[in-house]
């Protein structure tokens, strides 16, 4: 991969890794982004890791655009471009599928949709050759996903499916885009799932809804009192189906100040990873349920 460096105005640098968005592409950005966060570089105000680039804010009274330039360059040469472990966590996040709130939503926009005589899950099962709903499901919530970055609105992550490429879902957001979509909200669009932090606009297809709350810039929320924002780029995700009963206790949790999300530590090798690529899911899986 050969990184392309451009500036962005004159506050930014945009280096994109790849022009096609895979795992290899994330661990080179996030791997970068760590380094050049650890460096400290005076004038260096805001790093944002994404799926496949980076973006590097910084002072241009303090450093010099081509100085930072020239540094960026240099970390990437002499980065240790073997390195396949990263030390992250394994979070299983309940979604109530088919719930009666984006499904009241989707269907006040069908005239934006591809398929106007099915929900956004039907269309999503239907294109990609799935017998049923249920099926579309179990393929959905049975593998992990990476969050590839955190961003668009506050709080929002990106999860790309760590299957490989045949079985990957694939789904086209909506032909326009809808002006409402409902908080923490499940969706889909292009290959990436995402978790609609706020309420607002949106055109990802709509699968579902988590009762965990995902942003909380009050930090009441028991497991935000550190920090406003609950994912970071390199969370391993594992989606757990419940039902309404479910949904509805775990809401009374979170707000209560009961509810802990299920975490686990994990080391993640991409080489073993993409050398067995089921059973490094399943050894993840196994770490999430062994407690």
């Amino acid at each position: 991969m050969t990184s392309r460096y451009t500036f962005g105005g004159d506050e930014h640098i945009f280096v994109e890794i790849d022009e096609e968005m895979s795992l290899e592409a994330f661990f080179k950005s996030l791997s970068l982004t760590n380094e050049i966060r650890e460096a400290e570089i005076k004038g260096v105000t805001e790093i944002c890791p994404a799926n496949a680039s980076y973006q590097v804010k910084f002072d241009p009274d303090i450093v010099h655009p081509d100085d930072l330039l020239f540094e960026l360059k240099e970390m990437e040469k002499n980065a240790d471009q073997g390195k396949t472990t990263l030390n992250t966590r394994i979070i299983e996040i309940p979604v109530y599928y088919r719930d009666p709130w984006t499904t009241e939503t989707l269907m006040r926009f069908r005239d934006r949709h591809q398929d106007p005589n099915s929900t956004d899950i039907e269309f999503a099962a239907k294109i990609n050759g799935y017998k049923s709903v249920d099926a579309f499901i179990e393929a959905h919530s049975g593998s992990p996903w990476f969050v590839g970055m955190v961003g668009f609105v506050a709080g929002l992550p990106f999860l790309y499916q760590m299957v490989d490429r045949k079985r990957q879902i694939q789904v086209p957001k909506y032909l326009r885009p809808r002006t409402d979509t409902p908080k923490q909200t499940v969706g889909y669009g292009g290959s990436f799932s995402c978790i609609y932090s706020v309420r607002g606009a949106g055109g990802y297809q709509m699968f579902g809804i988590t009762p965990v709350t995902i942003f909380d810039s009050s930090q009441h929320t028991s497991y935000l009192s550190d920090f406003m924002v609950f994912f970071k780029p390199g969370d391993i995700v594992k989606w757990k189906p419940i039902n309404r009963k479910e949904y509805d206790q775990i809401v009374l949790d979170v707000e209560s100040g009961k509810y802990q999300p299920k975490i686990e530590n994990v080391v993640f090798d991409l080489a073993a990873f993409n050398k067995d690529i089921d059973g490094t899911n399943s050894k993840l899986l196994e770490t999430l349920n062994a407690n």
